[in-house]
């Protein structure tokens, strides 16, 4: 297996409440990739395969990192949280937050019931969301190279939950902590990826950048 780089998208529209507003990149977002793609030159990363999901936001982030060749592929795209979280509230009365720390409490809430099959009509089942993510995953691990990926923070999440076995609440812990633009490494080890790497963000740690160390 070879090792495998994932990567959260840039800063996205965050005043937005729906899929389609969400998904572009805002200019701080264009910057943080741009940022993340220097440091990446500067240390002479190595990553001859490059994929994304088909995904705005991440078609956005891989161009302004300056990544060529990029293969896009549908099972790497984002959980549609905002319909989760309509239909969420619409059948059992739960709001959706206005701002980050809302979204702590509400983000669990909504992984649980969907994952039990209290969302009715959602896009995707949790079961569905988990197997398309392993499916994509092992797809990419057994290429030849280290390779990157170009993705979002709920994939993110699901990738480290299969890796380490992590229930419900932790994945939604994981989630909330992702950073734009920030690293997170798989290594192969016997016959497991194995985190190596989570939330990096080294082109954000300068003194004059930490602003740009944003979450939503």
């Amino acid at each position: 297996m070879s090792h495998i780089t994932l990567i959260r998208h840039g800063q996205a529209n965050t005043a937005a409440r729906d899929e389609e507003s969400y998904d572009r990149l805002s200019e701080l977002g264009h910057q943080q990739a741009r940022w993340l793609g220097s440091h990446l030159a500067d240390t002479r990363a190595h990553h001859p395969r490059v994929y994304c999901g088909t995904l705005t936001r991440h078609l956005e982030t891989a161009a302004s990192m300056g990544l060529a060749d990029v293969v896009q592929d549908p099972r790497l795209n984002e959980i549609e949280y905002f319909t989760l979280a309509q239909l969420f509230e619409a059948q059992h009365g739960v709001t959706i937050p206005e701002d980050r720390e809302g979204f702590v409490e509400h983000l669990p809430m909504t992984f649980t019931a969907w994952a039990e099959g209290r969302i009715q009509d959602a896009p995707e089942s949790f079961d569905q969301f988990e197997t398309r993510v392993s499916s994509a995953l092992a797809e990419i691990a057994h290429g030849a190279g280290p390779a990157i990926v170009v993705t979002s923070g709920g994939l993110i999440s699901m990738v480290m939950r299969q890796a380490m076995g992590l229930d419900i609440p932790a994945m939604a812990r994981v989630a909330l902590a992702i950073m734009n633009t920030s690293m997170h490494r798989l290594y192969p080890i016997g016959t497991h990826l194995s985190p190596v790497l989570f939330n990096a963000v080294p082109h954000l740690e300068a003194p004059e950048r930490q602003f740009a160390q944003t979450h939503l």
